[in-house]
């Protein structure tokens, strides 16, 4: 199975800013976890900062990937440009965020990505990740 993991604007800089909010893990801890708990399928891993390169590697890793995990970050509440990519590529998606944004700040509250994604893993910091990649494990192709 081939898992596409894509993170958004500044979680690049995980394990340095709001650890209350975020965690002290930095992202490439995260994806050694995952990479550990992959058990031998193919996962790839970007972090990009721009709505477009995360449009363009949804475009390109379409017919390679089976799953889409992503953390749009900020993205999460308004790119209806990525929202259009995930849905327009077919893949079966699934929607990751380290904090509970149902209790965070009122604009932070609502997920355009939401949608097109099978389910949603939020508020578990770092595990949120893992969870996500257990449900793609347990569902396979």
């Amino acid at each position: 199975m081939n898992i596409l993991v894509i993170n958004g604007p500044n979680l690049n800089l995980l394990g340095e800013r709001e650890n209350s909010i975020y965690g002290a893990r930095t992202l490439r801890e995260i994806n050694m976890d995952m990479m550990t708990s992959a058990r031998g399928h193919k996962i790839k891993f970007f972090q990009k900062n721009g709505e477009g390169e995360i449009i363009s590697l949804i475009h390109k890793y379409r017919k390679w990937a089976d799953w889409l995990i992503i953390n749009p970050g900020a993205y999460t509440h308004y790119s209806y440009a990525i929202r259009d990519a995930i849905e327009a590529s077919g893949l079966k998606a699934l929607e990751v965020h380290l904090s509970d944004i149902a209790k965070r700040e009122p604009f932070r509250k609502k997920s355009v990505i939401k949608p097109v994604c099978r389910k949603q893993f939020k508020g578990l910091k770092d595990k949120s990740y893992l969870e996500a990649l257990r449900f793609c494990l347990k569902n396979g192709k």
